[in-house]
Parts: structure tokens; sequence; C-alpha cells
């Protein structure tokens, strides 16, 4: 073990520092003295020998790429490793591509700060809250990623999503649902067979698109819903799980009168090939304008099964079981529809309170 200062060549102090590890290896190091003089030069060499006998040899800092380098290891080691939905691939890297690359992109992982969380805000104050929410999200778990990557040692920043009020989910009433299910059955029976698929049996349109003839078991009389299509890829259900769906009568009548071997497909087009998103849409808008009902839209059929299911009383656990909500707070939103409900909480106060109870008796007792 060694220390020694001689003069820097564009002045002040070289410290040579020669430690022989517990291991037999040799371990050197050269540097410039932050201090002025050279017996103060001596000291820091001696206190960083000791440092590096106690504390091990130091390791080389990390080299932290930008986020812009780091989205593509990002989409393939995170989104794309984990099997993400192709739509939510294509989310991300829209969101890395048009907001995050653009303002950060040229930032170090560890040097984004939370001034620079709260400037990428201001800068999407146009969007909707729950557009910024969906980029903050995005750069949280790439900055979680670095770090359990150990790309970077912590996330450098805080970052508050935005507080959203939980919108009311619309939907068709009994009487315009009924008038839209006739229209629709009046234009054809593909028509028809969408409305009800997405209103008598909560189906999203990816899984109206994606439902195959094998899904369909008349004899039972229920739906196994079990795949979704995005743009030709078909994956699993948001959740990703499948569930069974009892079909009502008129749907059972719907998709027996439908059967066809075009395709495996229960929807499809004349020539066998699959029918797209647009095209389902199209089917509901020309059902909504021939029933004159102005919203229309399949996830409004989606959102008019769960409500006509709360409004008939169906309990919240069975609601999330049918429509497929992984998280039962999403079908909350539909509870406060049921009269069963509401009835419920307003007897409550027709009970006889108990502290008061307890009040008098002991009253009584003491006379």
């Amino acid at each position: 073990m060694s220390v020694t200062v001689r003069p820097y060549r564009r002045g002040g102090w070289e410290v040579d520092i020669t430690v022989r590890l517990p291991n037999g290896s040799r371990w050197r190091e050269r540097s410039k003295a932050p201090v002025s003089s050279k017996t103060a030069a001596l000291r820091w060499g001696e206190d960083r020998e000791r440092h590096v006998l106690q504390h091990g040899v130091p390791q080389p800092k990390k080299e932290v790429p930008t986020l812009e380098e780091f989205a593509p290891r990002f989409l393939d080691g995170h989104a794309r490793a984990n099997r993400q939905k192709p739509s939510g691939i294509v989310s991300k890297e829209s969101i890395l591509h048009h907001h995050l690359i653009p303002l950060l992109g040229a930032k170090k992982l560890d040097a984004i700060t939370t001034e620079h969380v709260q400037t990428l805000k201001r800068v999407l104050h146009d969007r909707a809250p729950k557009t910024v929410n969906n980029v903050l999200t995005v750069l949280n778990v790439l900055l979680k990623k670095a770090v359990e990557w150990n790309v970077i040692d912590r996330v450098p920043c805080v970052i508050r999503l935005l507080r959203i009020p939980k919108p009311s989910a619309g939907f068709y009433d009994f009487d315009e649902y009924e008038r839209l299910s006739q229209a629709a059955k009046a234009l054809d029976r593909t028509t028809h067979l969408i409305v009800l698929l997405g209103g008598d049996a909560g189906l999203r349109c990816g899984e109206i698109m994606a439902l195959e003839w094998r899904d369909v078991d008349l004899h039972k009389r229920q739906l196994c819903v079990q795949r979704s299509d995005w743009k030709g890829h078909v994956t699993v259900p948001k959740g990703g799980r499948l569930r069974y769906v009892p079909l009502t009568v008129r749907l059972a009548t719907a998709l027996r009168e439908h059967r066809h071997l075009r395709s495996d497909r229960v929807l499809c087009l004349p020539d066998g090939s699959p029918m797209s998103a647009d095209v389902v849409k199209h089917h509901v808008e020309r059902a909504a304008r021939r029933a004159n009902i102005g919203q229309s839209g399949v996830h409004r059929l989606r959102h008019t099964f769960c409500s006509h299911l709360a409004m008939r009383g169906a309990p919240a656990r069975a609601i999330q079981e049918l429509a497929g909500h992984q998280d039962l707070s999403t079908t909350q939103r539909y509870m406060h529809l049921s009269p069963a409900a509401i009835e419920g909480a307003i007897r409550l106060l027709e009970q006889p309170n108990p502290v008061a109870g307890r009040g008098d008796i002991l009253e009584t007792a003491d006379a």
C-alpha cells in the first residue's frame, strides 16, 4: 500500500494510490487532488486509501442513457416481452413519439426532475386530463423499469396524476334500447345481432368481431368470450381472462337465424373475411339513425347492458362477472342506478338508533 504525491502537469498535485486487496490483486488510482497544498494532497490520498480498504474498490459510474435512447429497450423489454395487447404497445409508442421524446428525449433518465414533469403537464394543457395521465403513466413506468434494470439508482422525480372525476356512463334507457333493437332487426340480421351482442350480452367491439361459432353453445344458451380483435391482432379479452355469458332468448334466436358456413367468425363480410371495427360501428350508427336516436356507439351498448342489469337489481358481483370487469370499482359506476340498493340504504334510516336504545336502558336501570 502506498500513496505518492507529485506535481500535476497543469498545476496542483497528482495523487498515485496503490492498494493490495484481500484477494491478492492490486488496485491503483491516479487522480488530481481537489486541494492546493502538497500536505493536504497527501492527507486526501491517505483518506482515499483507507476508504478503499474499508468499503472496497469504487465501482465505475453508470453511463445513464437519455430517454430517447432508453425508449426502444423499454418497449421491447417491458411491453413486448410481457406480451401486452397490440393496442397497448401502439399506444405507448405513440405517447413516446409524440409527447415524451420531443420534450424529454435528450434528458438523461436520472436528470428528469419534478419540474420537467410539471412542464410536461403545462405543454399538454390543451389535452384531455385522461390523455395527460396516460402520458404521465408511461413516463412513470419507464423510469421504474430503469430502476428495476439497474440503469438508474432511483426514480429522480415525483409524478402526480391529474384529478379526474369519474364520468357517468352513457346508456340507452329501456325504451330507446327497444327502439334501437327493433330498428336494427328491420335493417338486417347482421345489424340486429351486433346490437344484441352489445346490449344483451355486454360484449366489447373487439369481442364482437372476434366471436367464433365454437364460442357459441346454443344448447346451453351461453357464450364463451375468450378473444378480442384489434386491427387484425387477436388477443385475450381486456382483463386477461375468459368469461361465460348466458344468452337471452332473443339473442339465442338471432344467433340461430344468423348461422352460416362462410367463416369461423360469427360476424364476417359476404366473402368470409373478418369484419372491421368501422364496419361494426357503421351497423350500429345505421340502426340508431333509423330509430331516431341521437347518440350511438358499440360501447354505449355495453354500458346499456350493465346499466339495465343494475336497474333491475342485479348484484354488483354478478354484473362484474358478466361484463368481465377486472376491478369491482368499474362495476360500481352503475350501482347508483340500482333501485334495490337505494331503497335499502334509505330504509336504514328508519331503524332504531342503537346508541339511543342503550341510553334508554341505562336510564331505566338508574331509575
